[in-house]
């Protein structure tokens, strides 16, 4: 019985090292937890600037947005994006460190590669959609093609990310149908689901 129990350990340490050798595993969840907040923090100001101006999200995106309301809105996302990235980066290369795993490897370069497919993709879709004026569809997008992109990935990292993607995805085809709540579905992905999985991921691996 002993023997068998060795065995099974033996195998599992021998499964762990081939999972460190071919996935990244020092994505942080604390990156994923203040992804959320930077998202939120960004919903938080649309809603303020939309309530300012006496704008009607859900009337305003069937009629179409204005020019001025549209950029406020792009600016905000890409501003949530570089904030989000930089904290990623910077939590996950603390992460790294702590493991003594390197930041820059072949396996760092696949994840990227992987996520950045997708991830352009989606960048490009959305601005045919935007090019067309179908303004509607572009939340929806964003989550589809993230969802896309973190499943693509979920092969050279941590597997549970997969299931963010699967979240994601589903998010984004309801928003497809309920056109009116595209910047609540925007905030739950990008900000409810980040800091619950960033939550779960951190007790699970870091703690």
């Amino acid at each position: 019985m002993n023997q068998q129990h060795e065995q099974l350990a033996t195998l599992q340490e021998i499964r762990n090292i081939m999972d460190r050798s071919s996935r990244f595993i020092s994505l942080s969840g604390l990156s994923g937890v203040f992804a959320g907040v930077v998202a939120l923090a960004g919903a938080a100001v649309v809603k303020w600037y939309l309530s300012t101006n006496n704008i009607n999200y859900r009337t305003a995106i069937a009629r179409g947005l204005d020019f001025e309301v549209l950029v406020f809105l792009l600016s905000v996302a890409l501003g949530v994006m570089v904030l989000a990235i930089a904290v990623a980066i910077y939590f996950t290369t603390r992460n790294a460190r702590q493991r003594q795993q390197p930041i820059w490897d072949s396996k760092v370069r696949r994840l990227l590669l992987n996520m950045a497919i997708p991830l352009a993709t989606g960048g490009l879709f959305c601005a045919v959609l935007l090019y067309h004026g179908i303004v509607y569809l572009v939340a929806p997008a964003m989550l589809l093609f993230y969802g896309l992109a973190l499943i693509n990935g979920s092969k050279y990292t941590l597997s549970d990310i997969r299931y963010l993607g699967l979240c994601e995805i589903a998010l984004g085809l309801l928003a497809c149908f309920f056109i009116g709540y595209g910047l609540l579905s925007w905030t739950i992905g990008f900000g409810v689901l980040h800091v619950l999985y960033g939550t779960i991921m951190y007790y699970k691996y870091e703690r």
